[in-house]
């Protein structure tokens, strides 16, 4: 194998880690590609060429991995690819003029503690106060809390 091809690889199996890094975090195929053409590289520049060049290209390989990282993770460097927009603003699901303590209506699903109920001509996400609440039974607000509801069934 030619010191072009063994370079190739190399250099193929580092912008492979650096898309598993970057791009698709997780073990993917992508990292296990690239640590296996890595390890290819470097194994042939021993088989080829002898432990001399084969420590050369395993330095080589490492220098060149941690400079990559280095630059890669520089503050400046992706900020030309990156998505600056920031979201500012705040949740409007309040329900404190929708629904009221004591109101009744009736649960379309089974509560277990979650699930959704009918109260005010609208449709809620509520949880139950305790038990399991089975559907089509009356309920009343107990509590009302940022973005659900809490009720008890109607005895």
């Amino acid at each position: 194998m030619s010191l072009t091809a063994i370079i190739f690889l190399i250099v193929l199996g580092i912008i492979l880690f650096f898309i598993e890094f970057l791009i698709v975090p997780g073990v993917t195929i992508a990292g296990i590609a690239g640590a296996i053409l890595i390890f290819i590289g470097i194994y042939f520049g021993y088989k080829e060429y002898g432990t001399p060049t084969g420590h050369y290209i395993l330095l080589a390989t490492a220098g060149v991995s941690i400079f990559s990282v280095v630059f890669m993770l520089r503050a400046g460097t992706w900020e030309k690819l990156m998505l600056n927009s920031k979201i500012e603003s705040k949740s409007s699901s309040s329900l404190d003029n929708e629904v009221n303590i004591g109101d009744v209506g009736e649960t379309v699903t089974r509560l277990n503690p979650y699930g959704k109920v009918f109260l005010n001509e609208k449709y809620y996400e509520a949880k139950s106060s305790g038990s399991y609440i089975d559907p089509k039974t009356k309920i009343e607000v107990k509590k009302i809390e940022r973005s659900y509801i809490i009720v008890k069934p109607l005895n």
